[in-house]
């Protein structure tokens, strides 16, 4: 964050952001395109907007929690919109921040600053975009889009940055890989230097860590519950076939798989399918 840059200076302050799915956007609208789309849904009251602005004059504070070896929760009391914590991955080479939420204020930037601040920002899908530009402009960092989900960013910025292809490097051993589910950009991120030694995947909901926290589930919509396409799940699995892990963050606050990361996907995946496919009993 620039030293001569309060957060109440930052342009984005007064956007509207979704109270349904906590994204900000560049321009006042009447609709927002994320929660019109199938795989979310229009609050109950009709579309609400609110502000970087309001939530702070709400009472909102940044949470800051650990949530595995070397990696931290960065999250919203009280939680806006879906929910989500961020995650804030410590590494030598300086720290990553995985997914991002609706909110930012001075005191989480300084407190971040303060552990080494960011060096870039990956980002799973649309309805995890959050503030992400304005992250992404307080630090002065990169924010790693899928470019197959472009059209769903709602405040365009220069700091983000558009990836093609199945796999993208953002730091020294973290890799983005487009797993596909969820969203046609729906993207994870692999760790391979993890304090433990044994790698770590970080798969907000593109591979959802459920509450029986041992397996993952694969979802086109979780709201609507809506099942993801078998031939989908298969290339996700090809995709992340070649990359060790241990553990699995989700995309909520203790939703980590913390053994057997890998075989935890492919039984989780060999199960859905079952049952999808009405494959045995």
């Amino acid at each position: 964050m620039s030293s001569s840059e309060s957060i109440a200076s930052v342009t984005g302050n007064q956007l509207p952001i979704c109270c349904t799915c906590g994204v900000q956007y560049g321009a006042p609208r009447s609709d927002c395109p994320i929660c019109l789309d199938e795989r979310q849904y229009v609050g109950w009251d009709g579309q609400q907007w609110t502000s970087l602005a309001e939530l702070r004059a709400q009472g909102r504070r940044g949470r800051l929690e650990e949530e595995g070896p070397g990696v931290l929760g960065v999250g919203v009391e009280p939680s806006v919109a879906v929910g989500q914590r961020a995650l804030l991955i410590r590494s030598p080479s300086g720290n990553v921040l995985w997914d991002c939420v609706g909110y930012f204020d001075d005191d989480l930037a300084v407190e971040i600053e303060k552990l080494g601040g960011i060096r870039a920002i990956g980002v799973s899908h649309p309805h995890f975009y959050g503030a992400m530009t304005e992250w992404g402009r307080a630090f002065d960092v990169p924010v790693y889009v899928h470019a197959a989900d472009r059209a769903w960013v709602g405040r365009p910025d220069p700091t983000i940055e558009y990836w093609t292809g199945d796999t993208h490097e953002i730091a020294p051993g973290m890799t983005l890989i487009n797993a596909g589910t969820h969203f046609a950009g729906g993207t994870v991120l692999h760790w391979d230097a993890d304090p433990e030694g044994r790698g770590a995947l970080f798969s907000g909901d593109i591979f959802l860590v459920v509450m029986d926290r041992r397996w993952v589930s694969f979802m086109y919509s979780i709201p609507n519950f809506i099942p993801e396409r078998p031939s989908t799940i298969r290339r996700a699995l090809e995709l992340v076939e070649p990359f060790s892990f241990e553990r699995i963050y989700g995309a909520f606050w203790g939703r980590v798989v913390v053994a057997d990361g890998e075989a935890a996907v492919r039984r989780s995946a060999e199960r859905y399918l079952r049952f999808a496919l009405g494959d045995g009993s």
